[in-house]
């Protein structure tokens, strides 16, 4: 009995709840602690048996192998709690410099008030600007394989890629973003916020493509289109005069993206700027 329990915690050990991609690194943790409980509840048990449950257990070996256990949990608990930290750190920054953007931004926007931005959302975590957008796109995106699609999700979708096909810029902008707040974090999102840039772009409305990009990027930072985004955030700061913001953005690019072909373009970009 006691050497099944050992084996199947030692199992449980070797992979650990990393299996799931929900998971946040504080559930990890969490998990590793209640791990390292249900460890120290079997040494005890197993210490209380005596030396005839010890034997069966494996013997001395066994109290061994929970001792190189422990010590490989406590390890792994304080990479996690480090790695959290990291990437507390990260969206910290990242956060700051998506608020200095927008408010840049702001500045050379017409009509925008700067006393409406508010505080900006998390990195990683933010929803779609307010401002409408537009978009030229070809045909139909279909949902990614083995997404869930809400009712109706499509054929908003595909509508609205319609009437950018048509040349209605400011329509499909509209369109995007009423996509955008109606399935929030759903699979054809990202692409709807990405297309919301690129019609405010063709409209002539460029710190709005802007805007419309870095929103869009810090929704989805590693999202399907972010090299795109963030490529498109870069060639607009640099379009609207921003060009020490623009070559900053821009670098990013091939930093975070090497091989993607917006990495190229970013890094031609940057060339037509003449970035050092």
């Amino acid at each position: 009995m006691k050497r099944a329990l050992v084996l199947s915690l030692a199992l449980a050990f070797a992979a650990p709840a990393f299996g799931q991609d929900a998971q946040t690194l504080a559930d990890i943790r969490a998990e590793l602690g209640d791990l390292s409980a249900q460890l120290q509840s079997l040494r005890q048990e197993l210490v209380a048996s005596g030396a005839k449950g010890i034997q069966a257990a494996g013997g001395a070996s066994a109290l061994e192998r929970m001792d190189a256990m422990e010590a490989a949990l406590s390890q792994l608990t304080s990479r996690t709690e480090a790695l959290e930290n990291r990437v507390n750190q990260v969206v910290a920054d990242g956060t700051n410099r998506v608020g200095d953007l927008e408010f840049r931004l702001c500045e050379v926007t017409p009509g925008c008030d700067i006393s409406t931005i508010g505080q900006t959302s998390p990195l990683g975590g933010g929803a779609i600007a307010a401002n409408p957008v537009t978009a030229p796109a070809p045909n139909a995106t279909p949902a990614p394989a083995g997404a869930s699609l809400a009712m109706n999700e499509q054929s908003d979708f595909d509508r609205a890629k319609e009437v950018l096909g048509q040349g209605d810029f400011r329509g499909a902008a509209d369109l995007f973003a009423t996509f955008a707040e109606t399935y929030p974090g759903g699979p054809l999102t990202g692409e709807a916020m990405y297309l919301r840039g690129e019609a405010l772009q063709s409209a002539g409305d460029v710190p709005g493509a802007a805007r419309a990009w870095l929103a869009a990027f810090s929704a989805e930072p590693t999202g399907a289109r972010a090299a795109d985004n963030l490529l498109g955030l870069g060639k607009s700061l640099g379009a609207l005069g921003q060009t020490v913001e623009a070559c900053a953005t821009l670098a990013e690019v091939p930093n975070r993206f090497p091989g993607a072909p917006a990495a190229t373009q970013a890094q031609t970009a940057m060339q037509g700027l003449g970035c050092q």
